[in-house]
């Protein structure tokens, strides 16, 4: 089976898609004349704007469900394995494409908010519902929908727990089987309570895992601050070829580093624009700047607190395009949660190893939270206008019985399901925000011109702005004009 899955992901993850990321970021950044630099500010008031109601979640509740989804295994044993077979020089393409995929991840936002539609008294939205609305599309709606319902329920979700299992064995000892057990009893109790739960849980797990990470990191980088620049240089030399260790890998580097970035922050996958599309805000391009934000958070700070801690410390291992060892810092080990578990334990002996494997636990398990929610948006659009109760139930089963499997499988055939998910998503939509890209430009600048005019809080109507189909936004500035 491992043979087949790598033979997909040669496909899917060919070169095409590799440089499709970056192409569309910088495109994107030019055409939002890098709104993820001008707007910075913005990205962190809007965080705090909007309150939660009935049919949708708070703009910070909605950041910390797409954080969740971002911020998981990707940015401890992901950030490992671009460094074991992409060289350092991978993390500086990680940067990259957080960068230009900031300016993405507004765009297909936006667009999921501009489309969003009230689904059983609960706000639902993504790339299907705006492939359909915004591109009458809907065949290529329901191919999008079919696929993320089967990469988030299905190949995914085995991808986090088999990173989980492999921690809590190496840090506590704890044999697989059990921590799937403990993984799937919690899994029923939160995503059996549905999406105001999810909510609830991310909203407070989130931001708390994810600074205590950072703090961890920035003592273990403290510790060791004469080789920051080392390593920067490092960093910086191998991304380009000219490090005398790693020149040979830049083609790896970059397709590493990419492909772990955009796993990562999960810019272009379409991912992030379901979270969007919950929060209960004044103007779409408010919740655009704020998952725009999420992928600085995801990537800058959480995915370069891992590579510093195992760069400084030198725990890794460098695979070269011929398969030959081109580094050994940690022998017999492969590229993954090891790396990062041994670099804390350098520093911490006897506590570092258990808080990675905590950490990663918290990570991956809000992750797999973010992927059912995911996954039920798009059942709840593949089956609109029937009742959805029992194929609900079958995907909370499904996506159940991924996690335990996780739990028990090679890491490689988790990671290499977990890519494939991963780039068929970000096929389908990069295609469709490409071709659907003006209503979300067409946002960011009726926000900028009403701040321009001093409004604090710019109020969105879409048919001043001649965009059509977004019925429950019109719904919502007629009201906002009754009340005065």
């Amino acid at each position: 089976m491992q043979a087949t899955v790598d033979w997909i992901n040669g496909w899917v993850w060919s070169p095409a898609l590799i440089y499709l990321c970056l192409i569309v970021g910088l495109y994107f950044s030019i055409r939002t004349r890098f709104m993820q630099v001008r707007h910075i500010g913005e990205m962190v008031r809007a965080m705090f704007r909007g309150k939660s109601s009935a049919a949708g979640v708070s703009s910070f509740q909605a950041l910390t469900i797409a954080l969740s989804g971002r911020v998981g295994t990707g940015n401890i044993a992901g950030v490992a394995t671009a460094i074991g077979f992409g060289g350092p020089g991978a993390i500086f393409w990680m940067w990259m494409v957080a960068f230009l995929g900031a300016a993405t991840a507004y765009i297909e936002s936006a667009l999921g908010q501009i489309y969003k539609t009230e689904h059983h008294g609960l706000y639902r939205g993504g790339p299907a519902y705006y492939i359909e609305k915004g591109l009458g599309w809907r065949a290529y709606a329901i191919v999008f929908a079919v696929a993320t319902v089967f990469a988030c329920g299905v190949l995914l979700p085995g991808v986090q727990t088999n990173s989980i299992a492999a921690s809590m064995e190496n840090a506590f000892g704890v044999a697989p089987a059990v921590t799937g057990t403990i993984i799937v009893i919690l899994l029923g109790l939160i995503i059996f309570g549905g999406v105001r739960r999810i909510a609830q849980v991310t909203q407070v797990v989130v931001p708390f895992m994810a600074l205590g990470y950072v703090l961890a990191a920035a003592v273990v980088v403290a510790l060791n601050v004469d080789k920051v620049p080392e390593v920067v240089g490092l960093i910086l030399s191998s991304a380009f070829g000219l490090d005398a260790g790693f020149g040979a890998m830049i083609g790896l580097a970059i397709q590493w580093g990419v492909k772990r970035g955009v796993y990562s922050n999960e810019a272009g996958q379409g991912t992030g624009p379901h979270a969007a599309a919950a929060a209960e805000v004044p103007h779409p391009a408010a919740q655009g700047l704020v998952q725009a934000f999420s992928v600085y958070i995801d990537t800058l700070f959480v995915c370069s607190a891992t590579a510093f801690m195992v760069l400084i410390t030198g725990t890794y291992n460098v695979t070269g395009p011929d398969g030959a060892q081109v580094f050994t810092g940690l022998a017999n080990i492969s590229a993954g949660t090891g790396f990062t578990q041994a670099a804390m334990e350098q520093v911490l002996p006897g506590f570092g190893s258990m808080f990675v494997a905590v950490a990663l636990f918290f990570f991956a398990f809000t992750t797999v939270l973010a992927y059912y929610y995911i996954a039920e948006t798009n059942v709840a659009y593949l089956t609109r206008n029937l009742r959805s109760e029992a194929l609900i139930f079958v995907l909370r089963v499904a996506l159940i019985g991924s996690a335990l499997y996780g739990c028990v499988r090679t890491s490689d055939l988790a990671w290499g399901l977990g890519d494939i998910g991963v780039g068929l998503m970000a096929w389908l939509n990069i295609v469709a925000i490409l071709v659907l890209q003006k209503p979300a430009l067409l946002a960011l600048k009726d926000y900028e011109a009403q701040q321009a005019q001093g409004r604090l809080e710019p109020q969105f109507d879409p048919r001043p702005l001649g965009i059509e189909n977004a019925e429950l936004w019109v719904k919502i500035a007629d009201r906002r004009k009754r009340e005065g």
